[in-house]
């Protein structure tokens, strides 16, 4: 049998969960933006980018949970690729920063960190609480637990910041956020692929069945 017939209706609690930690994020995303840029924060814009990446990964689950399990593998897949590309940009422009300078405000690092650890603690909560999570759903897990990490990571910049007036802990916390962010990227790709062979031992197990 194949799994383009092994469809998850999911629940309504799965989508409601999934709908406001999408525009939490969305909202989130936009804030780091403004303020990244007015702070003049590598680590703040690349939150934003990352908060902008976790917004289309719920879309997607979201549309995951009407799919077939394949549709849901493919899309953990491109949201583990979305990471990569994520991180990839994110060094890139933390070099260039350096290369050029840059004078990052550090208590609008804080203050907007802040704000967004409460926010992304809420939607990791929610997520947490999720019963019966499938592939697409513990990518956004994943993605969730990750920002937490990062805004912590931001809030400690933004105090280094204050006291020095340097820019490199921005730096640092930019390029600490692509890692984290390669990290769960290499994670959701790893998940996706083991979902393969759960499928498939669960195949073999209802043909057993059967053949009893």
């Amino acid at each position: 049998m194949s799994g383009d017939h092994d469809i998850d209706l999911g629940s309504a609690g799965k989508r409601r969960t999934l709908w406001v930690v999408l525009w939490l994020n969305v909202a989130i995303a936009i804030g780091f933006f403004v303020v990244g840029y007015f702070a003049d924060s590598n680590a703040l814009l690349a939150n934003g980018l990352d908060n902008s990446s976790d917004a289309i990964v719920y879309a997607l689950s979201l549309l995951a949970l009407a799919r077939s399990r394949i549709w849901q593998r493919g899309a953990a897949r491109f949201s583990g690729v979305m990471l990569l590309v994520f991180a990839a940009g994110v060094i890139a422009d933390a070099v260039r920063r350096f290369v050029e300078g840059s004078e990052p405000g550090g208590f609008m690092m804080l203050a907007m960190a802040a704000v967004a650890a409460v926010v992304n603690l809420i939607c990791l909560r929610m997520l947490q609480r999720t019963e019966d999570k499938d592939v697409s759903m513990r990518a956004a897990t994943t993605f969730s637990f990750n920002d937490f990490i990062a805004n912590g990571g931001i809030i400690i910049a933004g105090i280094v910041v204050m006291l020095t007036g340097a820019n490199w802990p921005d730096l640092v916390v930019g390029v600490a956020v692509a890692c984290i962010a390669l990290y769960g990227g290499i994670q959701i790709l790893c998940d996706a692929h083991m979902d393969i062979h759960d499928e498939e031992g669960s195949e073999h197990r209802k043909g057993d069945q059967f053949r009893t």
